[in-house]
């Protein structure tokens, strides 16, 4: 149980380490990866299989990260356009 908690850490790490050049929809991508894979990990351990657990919560986090990323694009992208015709309207 230990060996697998310090290997989550050391992913989770270098994943937010390696976010520095990314867009937020790809940062939100791999943190929830690694968050998912981190918690699905620990689930796993419980349950007996820790590395499909990793495997079924770093997809999860990872599509959810995604799914996540792209709404927040749409609504600043929703921002802006309103934020231009209000500017244009004067």
């Amino acid at each position: 149980m230990k060996r697998v908690l310090v290997v989550c850490f050391l992913c989770i790490s270098l994943a937010f380490a390696g976010c520095a050049g990314m867009s937020e929809t790809q940062q939100r991508t791999l943190s929830g990866g690694a968050m998912g894979a981190a918690g699905g990990a620990l689930l796993g351990a419980i349950a007996g299989d820790a590395a499909m657990g990793a495997l079924i919560g770093g997809a999860v986090g990872s599509t959810g990260g995604f799914l996540y990323g792209k709404h927040k694009e749409a609504e600043r992208r929703a921002y802006q356009q309103g934020y231009q015709s209000g500017t244009q309207a004067r």
